[in-house]
């Protein structure tokens, strides 16, 4: 596959696909000798710097990622949600944290975690007696995390965890230590509302100002983060809902020496209608946040 190449214009979810299609063709090849896994044989015959931009790369034995779910009244998708994040294909754990849902949510995880079939056994759930917002979701969750890296995934289907591969690319090849999805270095799916947009551009150049980092997305959801440097910042986070995205950033951007890096993400933004929980109050919330913290 000499002169095998991928353009520049491709999005996210191209690259996914292109991926994907790559994975399948090295398990269906013939005659491969079998101390040649899929990884090497893809290497050698796209090449390093090829598959390092499709996401091909190996993952280290004994690595686990662990993935914080924060759910609230997500009874619809969050078994969706679950069976992505499996789809993945990186061995992870979910730590899923219901934050007092009243649709039906608390009672189907329940179930989940006290299945005797022994068919769960990535998942960590625990749950909160009342709604105390996707921060306090968050801190509960990050205590009970055990793995290498963490990364957030929202319980709603606007995030995609077939980009994790994506994120976790730079943490496993030494470049970086916290990798931010950017919604917006690559603009691709359903037209999105002007002001919602406007808001999180606004506050990602406000908290830049404060961090001296150039990121794109500040209140992006899928924010991966060595453990060992997360522990050293969960137990001082204190905000309840969505300011958490904020002070998380402004806290890590402290420590001497972390190294910050940013990938583009494909995004699937709902409408209130459909659920979406964040609102201008908490936009309001992110800009006193910028200045408290």
């Amino acid at each position: 596959m000499s002169g095998f190449a991928i353009p520049d214009h491709l999005s996210p979810a191209d690259l996914r696909r292109v991926r994907d299609a790559m994975f399948h063709l090295a398990d269906d090849l013939p005659d491969v000798p079998p101390a040649i896994d899929r990884i090497e044989l893809l290497e050698r015959l796209l090449g390093t710097e090829l598959c390092r931009r499709l996401g091909i790369f190996r993952i280290p034995t004994g690595f686990r990622l662990s993935v914080v779910i924060p759910v609230y009244n997500e009874v619809r998708t969050i078994e969706q949600v679950i069976a992505r994040v499996r789809a993945a294909q990186i061995p992870c754990e979910m730590v899923i944290v219901d934050d007092g849902s009243r649709d039906g949510t608390r009672e189907l995880l329940a179930r989940l975690r006290d299945d005797e079939t022994g068919t769960n056994p990535d998942l960590r759930i625990v749950l909160h007696e009342r709604n105390q917002g996707k921060g306090a979701a968050l801190r509960t969750g990050f205590e009970h995390c055990t793995g290498d890296v963490v990364v957030v995934q929202d319980a709603d289907m606007e995030y995609d965890p077939r980009d994790f591969r994506q994120l976790l690319q730079p943490i496993v090849e030494g470049q970086a230590d916290v990798v931010y999805g950017s919604r917006f270095s690559h603009i691709e799916g359903p037209v999105r509302s002007y002001w919602h947009e406007f808001a999180n551009r606004f506050i990602t150049r406000l908290s830049n100002w404060r961090t001296g980092k150039n990121l794109t997305d500040v209140e992006t959801c899928y924010k991966m983060v060595r453990r060992e440097l997360l522990q050293r910042v969960w137990p001082t986070l204190r905000e309840q809902r969505f300011g958490i995205e904020i002070e998380l950033t402004l806290k890590l951007a402290r420590i001497p020496g972390v190294r910050f890096y940013e990938r583009p993400i494909g995004y699937a933004g709902r409408s209130y209608a459909e659920g979406k929980k964040i609102g201008w109050r908490d936009g309001l919330r992110a800009l006193w946040c910028i200045v408290r913290y």
